[in-house]
């Protein structure tokens, strides 16, 4: 069964609007910012939704989080991005946790975290805030790697656009546990059913061909090898 959401904190809730108001499968939402926080923090890989000269399109690209905003970044010539300001978008983030194998196929799913949140993105043009921002996408993505790696310069600044949208218009659902027909008729059929977990795991760091054999990965690259995404 699906486990229970964690009752609110006072001040954490998130306001609920048309679009993020739960209609099905209420049980399995959430409105905390502390609940979308964590599904943000799981992962780095999320999907823009943006329509573009009428047509709708859903881009994968990386964010990063800092404070209320999440930030976006692509090429300045990226038609998404290019549109995405002034017009309301769709950003979703999912991680699958594992497959849900029940008695019967129609009750079989899948365990998951996801989180969808809905604005109007504004183009970062301050300077101060793009660093920051792109800041947050880098440590967001390889924790370490801002502070190890070349900074970007003026010329390739201006050729990265960057969005910033507010985390003030979003909802979490999330499924956990095993399948729900433990206590069906289907009980008695003596079949097998439970869960497959699924885990993402980073795999050891491979080197650039051309990299001089001296030069060793990073302290915060290869303690990564082994371990999970988002630990």
């Amino acid at each position: 069964m699906s486990t229970a959401t964690p009752s609110p904190t006072p001040g954490d809730e998130l306001d609920v609007t048309e679009r993020t108001r739960l209609r099905r499968m209420r049980q399995k939402g959430s409105h905390r910012r502390a609940d979308l926080d964590a599904v943000l923090a799981a992962g780095f890989l999320c999907h823009l939704g943006v329509t573009v000269d009428g047509v709708p399109m859903v881009v994968p690209t990386v964010y990063g989080v800092d404070g209320d905003r999440l930030y976006l970044h692509g090429s300045v010539a990226s038609r998404s991005l290019a549109q995405a300001p002034g017009a309301t978008v769709c950003v979703t983030v999912t991680h699958v946790d594992g497959l849900v194998l029940a008695r019967s196929v129609f009750e079989h799913g899948v365990n998951y975290r996801s989180a969808m949140i809905y604005g109007v993105p504004v183009a970062v043009t301050d300077p101060e805030e793009k660093l920051r921002g792109l800041r947050a996408l880098t440590e967001r993505s390889a924790p370490g790697q801002w502070e190890y790696a070349r900074r970007p310069s003026r010329k390739e600044l201006a050729a990265t656009a960057l969005l910033a949208l507010d985390l003030t218009e979003a909802s979490v659902k999330t499924r956990s546990g095993p399948p729900d027909d433990g206590d069906s008729e289907d009980a008695a059929l003596g079949l097998w059913a439970g869960e497959l977990p699924v885990v993402t795991t980073f795999g050891a760091p491979v080197r650039d061909p051309v990299l001089p054999p001296d030069v060793a990965p990073p302290p915060h690259i290869a303690e990564r090898a082994g371990r999970a995404l988002g630990r």
